[in-house]
């Protein structure tokens, strides 16, 4: 069955979340699942507030799904916003339409109205994830996505007893929206959240969190599979469980090299499935989440808390505290990202690229733009090769599909305009930063190798960079400035890590390669939504395709208007 065949068939309205409707066959299932977008009283830090959810839900509830199967999920927006979802990491090959970035792939979903999302999960198991794609609404809508393998396919270590999801989060007390808003008028950093989560509780480090704790019971001699999603808006995490190592075994849904490690580093929008031992003394253990910052940028430094509880333990006892790498530890970053290697074995290779046909070179700048309205009179804005992002206000896809004219321009620079040395002295210029829509375009099946380059336009600082609609293999990274003819020779293209959001370290670079294989717009930025709103962002235009089975699929009837 096609992806979007017999729509009139499939395009039913369930009404209870997490009940899914398979049609077997001989190679996968129709999963089916209903997301109402409606406003819910919540409470965290003796506060109380309305926000948005997915069927009432804070976390929002998971999709699971097997690796073939078809997936349609409806969205009903009850909500005053406007709202799109994004299924992060998901590839949606030829079918940009159910990606989800507003005004990217879609115009947003208005109020009352409705929209499924209907995509194939085609070569991916893991752990992924799901969440809102328009305005700061990604903080209270948001929730996991589990690829189970094929039946009858194991995973490549050992079969844990059990699993659990942690995503961590983020908590502001006042209205979100109205935060970013009031930054917006001000032309300053919106206010930094008042704690972190941990599948959506901030723990007993906070006020009024007796309740608001998670705790994950375990018995002992088992081990347990742990999914951890980073849903942070703006905040790369460490994460450790006291007294307990993680092996490491997939990162973005792709298998990796296992490696033990006392704690993990996790940047927006990445994932990371770990195994946990319980082999400790039967007790209480922190799990801990907080900020890995090592630029002069304020965040929150606040550290959330869960409980790993063995069984039998009463509530009574004090729980172990976690020890977490210092907040600046670069060290333990940059360390931590070089043992993240792919699996690459004879069932699970990695197909790196090995001949570039298109060399790019990006630079992320921020920087302060005039704005009479401002408190200051200027505006933070940011950058990639000098050119800070405006959206659209019709889908880029629709206007590439349609061939609509005066959206975009297909001219974003393959090398910033001016190089400088991007991460000497602090720069305070403004370099005439521009303002566009203008996106990349790529030839179908080119391999692309682009090298993202921290700059110190205002401050160094690192970046966590997402690509739609691709995995892609890190082959390099470094501190300084990147040496285009001295660092190739230090890449790894025998078993980089592939994933879809990579971390570009404070005042230096990262360099990426992947196979231009899936036509459609793509949107790139950094998943810092601070950075993203103003600017940090761009688009990749992949052409079609010779065959039949290379072009863009025609869109759904139900593509919301613009």
């Amino acid at each position: 069955m096609s992806v979007r065949g017999e729509n009139s068939f499939l395009r039913i309205t369930l009404l209870l979340f997490g009940f899914f409707v398979c049609f077997t066959s001989s190679e996968a299932a129709i999963k089916k699942y209903q997301f109402d977008i409606q406003v819910k009283n919540v409470s965290r830090l003796c506060h109380a507030k309305p926000i948005v959810t997915v069927n009432g839900m804070y976390p929002g509830p998971t999709i699971y799904a097997r690796e073939g199967d078809r997936v349609l999920i409806n969205v009903t927006n009850h909500a005053q916003y406007n709202m799109s979802i994004h299924w992060h990491g998901l590839k949606q090959y030829r079918n940009g339409w159910a990606d989800g970035p507003a005004y990217i792939t879609q115009c947003p979903i208005q109020t009352g109205n409705s929209y499924t999302y209907d995509f194939n999960v085609t070569g991916q198991r893991g752990t992924l994830w799901w969440h809102a794609h328009i305005l700061w609404l990604r903080a209270t809508v948001h929730g996991a996505i589990v690829i189970m393998p094929p039946q009858g396919t194991p995973f490549p270590f050992p079969q844990p007893h059990s699993e659990q999801i942690i995503l961590l989060g983020e908590w502001w007390n006042a209205d979100v929206e109205a935060i970013e808003k009031q930054g917006n008028q001000m032309g300053l950093p919106p206010n930094m959240s008042d704690a972190h989560t941990i599948n959506g509780k901030p723990g007993p480090l906070f006020p009024c969190s007796e309740k608001h704790t998670f705790a994950m019971e375990v018995e002992p001699g088992k081990t347990y599979l742990l999914r951890i999603i980073n849903a942070a808006l703006n905040d790369e995490l460490f994460f450790a469980i006291a007294g307990h190592n993680m092996t490491v075994v997939e990162v973005d849904a792709v298998y990796a090299k296992p490696f033990s490690t006392d704690s993990i580093l996790i940047a927006p929008g990445q994932t990371t499935n770990v195994l946990v031992q319980a082999n400790r003394v039967p007790g209480r253990y922190f799990m801990a989440a907080r900020s890995f910052i090592d630029a002069p940028v304020p965040v929150d430094n606040k550290t959330a808390t869960a409980i790993l509880q063995y069984k039998g333990i009463p509530n009574t006892v004090m729980p172990a505290l976690a020890e977490l790498p210092a907040p600046n530890d670069t060290a333990f970053a940059l360390s931590y990202s070089q043992k993240l290697r792919s699996l690459n074995s004879p069932q699970f290779p990695a197909n790196v690229p090995l001949n570039v046909s298109r060399n790019l070179f990006y630079t992320v700048g921020l920087g302060k733009n005039p704005c009479a309205t401002c408190l200051n009179g200027t505006r933070f804005l940011a950058s990639l090769n000098n050119i800070s992002f405006t959206m659209p206000q019709v889908g880029l896809l629709q206007a590439h599909y349609f061939n609509t004219k005066g959206v975009f321009t297909a001219d974003f620079p393959d090398k910033p305009p001016t190089p400088f040395n991007y991460t000497g002295a602090p720069l305070t210029a403004n370099l005439k930063t521009s303002q566009g829509t203008r996106v990349s375009k790529i030839a179908f099946n080119s391999t692309v190798e682009l090298v993202i380059q921290d700059t110190n336009l205002l401050t160094v600082e690192s970046h966590p960079f997402h690509l739609h609609g691709y995995n892609f293999f890190v082959v390099g990274t470094g501190v300084g400035n990147f040496d285009p003819t001295k660092d190739p020779a230090n890449y790894n293209l025998v078993d980089p890590m592939e994933r879809n959001t990579v971390g570009v370290p404070t005042g230096g670079w990262t360099a990426i390669r992947f196979q231009a294989n899936n036509p459609g717009v793509w949107f790139m930025h950094c998943h810092l939504e601070l950075h993203t709103g103003w600017g940090l962002k761009t688009a990749f235009l992949v052409e079609d395709g010779p065959g039949p089975d290379q072009t863009v699929l025609p869109p759904p009837a139900d593509l919301p208007p613009c």
